[in-house]
């Protein structure tokens, strides 16, 4: 099963690291900002992965805090845009 969710964690990793990709080439700014927060989702999802394949229980404490964290870029992205409808 290790075996298994290892492969899992690559494969997510890859998605990641074509996001990156996004993140550099990105024709505008929306879009970069999506990138970055599949990069976040991804991370988390390839932490907690990593997590259960080596039983390291403090790297699910690592992706709480980056799942906790992600939002919060998109919240300060919206507030940054100008132009953008107030709440």
């Amino acid at each position: 099963m290790p075996n298994f969710l290892l492969a899992v964690a690559g494969f997510v990793l890859a998605t990641v690291a074509l996001g990156l990709v996004r993140v550099l080439r990105g024709p505008g700014d929306a879009d970069r900002i999506m990138a970055i927060q599949l990069l976040g989702t991804g991370g988390t999802a390839a932490l907690l992965l990593l997590a259960e394949a080596m039983a390291a229980p403090a790297a699910v404490d690592l992706a709480l805090l980056l799942a906790l964290l992600a939002p919060f870029v998109s919240v300060a992205f919206v507030k940054s845009v100008p132009g953008g409808r107030e709440a």
